[in-house]
């Protein structure tokens, strides 16, 4: 598989990207971001642009993709709704408007969260725009999905770039384990959400939105 990662540099995305990179049957992985990861792997292309909404520059390279992995993501707090829009939104939908014409075929995973709003109309303003981005990738990609993890167990390294979540996973990181066993349908890992993604890129899935129960 030719394989394709947003955000590559983000906690999520770091988890997605390892296990992208140690799959057999992924013979190539790019990545797109205004930086390049810092990982060294014969795989992986790193494709940097300055505007995540302007793909028009790798427009080539993500021709004939199998799977894109959409891990692009920025908090909430403190952006009013149409900074946040922008990056939960428009630039995914960039991302898969583009992979429409050039590989129509693609497994799009569009990550958003537990608590996203499918109807896109609720109160909750970051819930919202990821429910209508949900849509809008789904109804646009026959094989999109979202994948929408709840609390998620940082492993291999991974490191949010949140300066607040990284306090709040170093505080809970001692409650993984209990978490994990009291709670194993609200808990999942960095890793097993890449695992997850590659398991529906090579084997599709029944269920269009993707909780914690299949991102296990």
């Amino acid at each position: 598989m030719r394989v394709v990662v947003f955000g590559a540099t983000g906690m999520v995305g770091q988890g997605v990207l390892r296990e992208c990179l140690l799959a057999d049957d992924v013979r190539e992985v790019l990545t797109v971001g205004r930086r390049p990861t810092g990982a060294r792997d014969p795989k992986l292309r790193e494709l940097t642009v300055a505007d995540v909404g302007d793909l028009d520059a790798v427009r080539a390279e993500l021709t004939d993709v199998d799977a894109c992995f959409y891990c692009l993501g920025v908090s909430s707090l403190g952006l009013d709704e149409a900074a946040y829009t922008r990056v939960s939104y428009d630039y995914p939908l960039a991302a898969a408007r583009l992979l429409a014409e050039v590989s129509p075929q693609v497994t799009f995973v569009y990550v958003s969260g537990q608590g996203t709003d499918s109807s896109g109309q609720g109160r909750v303003m970051w819930a919202r725009v990821k429910g209508r981005a949900e849509n809008a990738i789904m109804d646009l990609l026959p094989n999109g999905y979202a994948a929408r993890p709840g609390f998620i167990q940082p492993t291999y390294g991974a490191v949010s770039k949140t300066r607040w979540y990284r306090f709040g996973y170093a505080v809970t990181r001692p409650l993984f384990p209990v978490l994990r066993r009291l709670l194993p349908n609200q808990v999942t890992t960095t890793d097993g959400i890449g695992r997850a993604m590659l398991r529906v890129a090579r084997e599709g899935s029944p269920v269009r939105v993707l909780g914690n129960r299949e991102l296990r």
